[in-house]
């Protein structure tokens, strides 16, 4: 557990075309713009912040990494630990990003489709890959959450934490996006299957929410769209 020794809030810069966004269910289109990646990452940082959570959500959804200048410009300029998710599809786009200063890679679409990679990455660099567990109901999606697998997600993350994986990310897509609450139910099972941290993340919209995750299990909680809209600050959510 040494990656989140105390139950941790971690502001996601989620970035689409060079700016900041929050998505609502994952769907293009309904996007909120929110600035400036290095200026967000900076103010959370300075707010806090002890992890950041990057997307490139033009990677998730093309496979090509388009923000990759942002994500350089975001590790030149904070201190803290980075995870970044989105378009990274081989072990050697993961290990140029490990290289370069990220020390997490999220794998979601390429862990799915080749569960070897995780324990590729993992031998050389032990606990530096969380594998994306993004659940609509009780199956693992794929591809921007537009493709089902069949998948269970508390099946599947207990085979990724054998095959390696450092942290499992689970995101309730159901809830995603919309401020609508946590199902903390469904962290629950996931924390209990696993031994290796839990990072929860969809549907965060109060402080409660955000104690939620933690009494249910998770190591952490990524939050977006709250914090963007000022529902709570990250000093409170730290507190909480």
């Amino acid at each position: 557990m040494t990656q989140f020794p105390t139950f941790e809030v971690i502001p996601a810069v989620d970035m689409q075309d060079g700016e900041v966004v929050q998505l609502v269910q994952g769907e293009r289109g309904t996007e909120t713009r929110y600035g400036d990646p290095v200026e967000a990452a900076e103010r959370w940082v300075e707010a806090g912040a002890r992890t950041l959570h990057l997307v490139d959500l033009d990677g998730a959804f093309e496979g090509e990494r388009a923000n990759a200048s942002a994500v350089e410009a975001i590790v030149d300029a904070v201190d803290v630990p980075i995870q970044l998710g989105g378009g990274i599809r081989t072990a050697a786009d993961a290990r140029s990003l490990l290289d370069r200063g990220v020390d997490r890679v999220i794998l979601g679409t390429a862990a799915v489709e080749d569960p070897d990679i995780v324990a590729e990455i993992s031998d050389r660099r032990p606990g530096s890959v969380v594998v994306s567990l993004d659940a609509k109901g009780d199956e693992v999606v794929v591809s921007g959450w537009t493709e089902g697998t069949g998948l269970d997600p508390v099946e599947a993350a207990a085979r990724y934490e054998a095959l390696g994986a450092g942290g499992i990310l689970f995101t309730d897509v159901d809830v995603e996006g919309q401020l609508a609450g946590v199902r903390a139910e469904r962290i629950d099972r996931l924390a209990d299957a696993v031994s290796i941290p839990v990072i929860a993340s969809g549907g965060v919209a109060t402080l409660s929410d955000v104690r939620a995750c933690r009494e249910a299990g998770a190591a952490a909680v990524v939050v977006g769209t709250a914090l963007y809209e000022g529902a709570f600050s990250l000093a409170e959510a730290m507190d909480a």
